[in-house]
């Protein structure tokens, strides 16, 4: 016989066990797009305990929609390495463009990430940052819920060595780091140099050359960093976005073996 209250039972012990096993970390991750799982992934494969929060339901940021809601990604030729890495099927389209299914690629890399170890909580929004010293050494969470109904519900913190935003076009983590430390942010200006208009060849570019730390122990990938450094936006393009989170993966892992 099924016991309902058996069910709830077994679902609160368990999250609650994640949940209280993920207080302290190497790296947290803000944003399970294409970016934050891909980094996800690497770290997580690398034996680093890392966490990812994301406040939607669903994961895969805009991957999922592909373009204007058909259910198809393009990648280069540099992107396609992650593909192939995770599995992803794709289709050549002419010399240099790769097709695939954007609904796959989703699913491929979640279910990648967490079988490399990566934990992962959706529904989950990150208020605030934990700084110690001029350096981010955490965040502060409450439920996507609260946040919505604009509760006045108090918030609880985990602390990490690294943090990484990947929130895509808001930078909703460098964001507020710029607006309770304004002007120290490691850009030209010391702000969020703001997104420029759609230019998806130099957006694919700038992706990665944006990928990197952006005040002491937090880094931006994927649209953030183009966000964060006044990069293009690219469209339904994903190699960049993709070896961002390669990219961001490495220089943590850099940075926490000193």
């Amino acid at each position: 016989m099924i016991e309902e209250t058996t069910i709830s039972k077994a679902i609160i012990e368990s999250y609650l066990k994640d949940l209280l096993s993920s207080i302290e970390s190497d790296v947290i991750i803000a944003g399970a797009g294409p970016s934050g799982l891909c980094a996800g992934y690497y770290l997580a494969k690398n034996g680093y305990k890392t966490i990812l929060f994301e406040r939607a339901l669903k994961l895969g940021g805009g991957m999922p929609g592909g373009g204007i809601m058909f259910n198809k990604i393009v990648v280069q030729d540099e992107g396609k390495v992650i593909l192939d890495e995770f599995g992803i099927r794709y289709e050549t389209y002419q010399s240099g463009y790769y097709v695939a299914d954007s609904l796959e690629a989703t699913a491929c890399l979640t279910d990648k990430a967490l079988k490399a170890g990566l934990k992962i909580f959706n529904l989950i929004t990150i208020e605030d940052v934990i700084v110690r010293e001029q350096c981010v050494s955490g965040v502060v969470i409450n439920w996507s819920s609260v946040e919505m109904a604009k509760l006045h519900i108090d918030p609880i913190s985990f602390k990490s060595k690294m943090v990484i935003d990947a929130t895509g076009h808001p930078a909703e983590i460098a964001t507020i780091v710029e607006r309770k430390s304004s002007g120290t942010l490691l850009t030209p200006s010391g702000n969020i140099e703001g997104e420029k208009s759609m230019w998806a060849d130099a957006a694919e570019r700038l992706t990665l050359e944006n990928t990197k730390e952006v005040y002491a122990n937090l880094f931006v990938c994927g649209m953030a960093a183009n966000a964060v450094f006044g990069g293009p936006r690219m469209g339904p393009i994903f190699g960049g976005m993709l070896l961002s989170g390669k990219k961001v993966a490495e220089i943590v892992m850099e940075k926490l073996r000193g």
